[in-house]
């Protein structure tokens, strides 16, 4: 490996992205967009088709959220596995062969998500379906962040590497609040029952037909591995795990903390006041979508920021704030439009300084050779454990009766990362190994 830092085509260390890195940032951008877009929708309408593929529990009407929650979950898990093969796949064949196979699974996912039977029709299969239509999209998700991430920053120029890397949430976060608007949009367009019906169809029809438009923009992407990796020894599958094991654990701290809050300012909130604080579910959409366009505003200046101060300062800053400040902010949710909105801004606030740089410190862990199978194997198991199943355990501990214990759950994870943060060395200002 070198130590110097070889531009990729058309970059510069001017003040702004050239015309290439453009195309490079619209290619991974669009594409991400989509891909997020059609995995946050099940989110966002959970509430609505819950009961229609699981049947009620007897005694408790949570059952088949808490059972929804738990196939979201499920898709989750099939990430590191994504991670895994996507990422070989991104260093044995190129990021851009990966990205464009990803992005095909998630339509094809969320296509199967959209004639999912409900159990009244199909009994059993109704459920069976729905979980492999989460898998499908697990695999997915897996192998997009692990592809994208090592994507974005090796197509940064110097002293950009923070910038690009925040727009691999700028791109999630348009797909969310796309997912978010639309949902809204058909909250206050149709009947509850309607959207229990077939309203909540919709979304995902609409996703699998956008994988379409993204699968096409990303097969006009420059190719970000340099001649030499092309050229050199194809890694194992595992290479990165066998060879780079404390760098693998690194991934895992830096992600416990930023995973959990993630999930939860983002995805969970607006079911977490319904369930927590009787907040209107129309409106708690329409909290999300607002607070949302917020987040992806602060994406670029965060990275922008982490350029010149360093990643360091920032995730400290973003660990020790939701260290603090979890369990507070969570307890001031209650039915009010305003306060649901304040708790979930102030949130972003503090997230920005994980979301804006974890594409870039994540890339800056591992050598090029084995870059994306190292990213994507250990970030997304700690997404599978901490993120994917947030939503499930702040509904688990609703059901028993303990819903004041999940802020502390979120504050705990917060402060192992931070703990973490606090033994990094500062990477923004080194080159990117090659």
């Amino acid at each position: 490996m070198t130590n110097t830092e070889p531009r990729p085509a058309g970059s510069s260390a001017g003040p702004g992205p050239t015309a290439s890195q453009g195309r490079q940032l619209s290619a991974a951008s669009v594409g991400n967009a989509v891909e997020w877009y059609d995995w946050y929708a099940y989110s966002f309408l959970a509430v609505y088709f819950a009961d229609q593929i699981f049947p009620e529990g007897a005694g408790s009407s949570l059952v088949p959220l808490l059972s929804t929650f738990a196939v979201f979950a499920v898709g989750f898990f099939m990430r590191p596995v994504g991670g895994l093969l996507m990422g070989a796949v991104a260093d044995r064949h190129g990021r851009r062969a990966a990205l464009t196979v990803t992005i095909l699974l998630m339509g094809g996912g969320s296509l199967l998500v959209a004639v999912t039977p409900t159990y009244a029709t199909a009994g059993i299969l109704a459920p069976v379906v729905l979980v492999v239509a989460r898998l499908v999209q697990g695999l997915s998700v897996g192998g997009e962040f692990a592809a994208s991430t090592t994507f974005l920053v090796e197509s940064a120029g110097e002293g950009r590497r923070g910038l690009f890397s925040s727009f691999q949430y700028v791109s999630t976060t348009v797909g969310q609040l796309i997912a978010s608007g639309l949902a809204a949009l058909l909250a206050a367009s149709l009947t509850t029952g309607q959207m229990s019906s077939w309203g909540w169809r919709i979304p995902f029809l609409v996703g699998a037909l956008l994988s379409l438009a993204g699968f096409w923009i990303r097969r006009g992407a420059q190719e970000t591995r340099s001649r030499e990796q092309q050229e050199a020894a194809r890694p194992g599958i595992f290479d990165a795990l066998r060879r780079h094991p404390r760098q693998s654990l690194l991934i895992c701290g830096i992600t416990t903390g930023g995973t959990i809050a993630y999930y939860t300012w983002t995805a969970y909130l607006p079911t977490y006041a319904t369930v927590n604080a009787g907040f209107d579910k129309g409106q708690a959409l329409t909290v999300g979508t607002i607070s949302l366009a917020f987040f992806a505003l602060l994406q670029p200046l965060g990275g922008m920021l982490s350029d010149r101060i360093g990643r360091k300062p920032m995730l400290i800053g973003f660990a020790l704030g939701f260290a603090l400040l979890a369990v507070p902010m969570l307890q001031l949710v209650t039915d009010a439009f305003w306060s649901l909105l304040l708790v979930q801004c102030a949130g972003m606030v503090l997230l920005t300084g994980y979301t804006s740089v974890a594409a870039a410190i994540n890339a800056e862990i591992f050598p090029a050779r084995v870059r994306a199978a190292g990213i994507g194997f250990p970030y997304s198991l700690t997404v599978a454990l901490f993120g994917g199943t947030a939503p499930y355990v702040g509904t688990w501990f609703k059901q028993a009766g303990h819903p004041d214990l999940f802020p502390w759950y979120v504050a705990a994870l917060c402060l192992v990362s931070f703990c973490v943060y606090l033994t990094l060395p500062e990477t923004a200002k080194k080159p990117l190994e090659r």
